[in-house]
């Protein structure tokens, strides 16, 4: 920046690329403001349903409607076996990094039936 301009570097939605761009001090203000609610407002996701806590409610609401809802994991088929190169026999899958989301979800019905929320 110089004492009256600053330049920025920014990602173009439409092209994915950076581009350089050289604005006036007040200008660039004025484009970083626009970005910045005015006071006691609050972005519109963080009430009802959108809300981060309201998981909890919605599996309360499941229970009380008595919905039962299927992960989409669930429906998919199951993987085809990996082969060893070495021997061809099959190989068994000891561990995996993400857990699964059937079991993920059943334990979310167990604390729902639990009484807890």
């Amino acid at each position: 920046y110089t004492d009256e301009e600053v330049t920025f570097r920014y990602k173009d939605s439409k092209t994915k690329r950076y581009k350089k761009r050289t604005l006036s001090g007040v200008e660039f203000i004025r484009l970083i403001l626009q970005h910045v609610l005015p006071r006691r407002f609050r972005r519109a996701r963080e009430y009802g349903l959108l809300h981060p806590n309201s998981k909890k409610l919605i599996k309360m609401l499941h229970y009380l409607l008595n919905v039962h809802v299927t992960p989409w994991k669930a429906r998919l088929t199951p993987r085809a076996s990996i082969t060893c190169s070495g021997c061809g026999g099959v190989m068994k899958i000891v561990q995996t990094r993400i857990e699964p989301i059937r079991r993920r979800f059943e334990s979310s019905q167990a604390t729902i039936a639990g009484g807890v929320f």
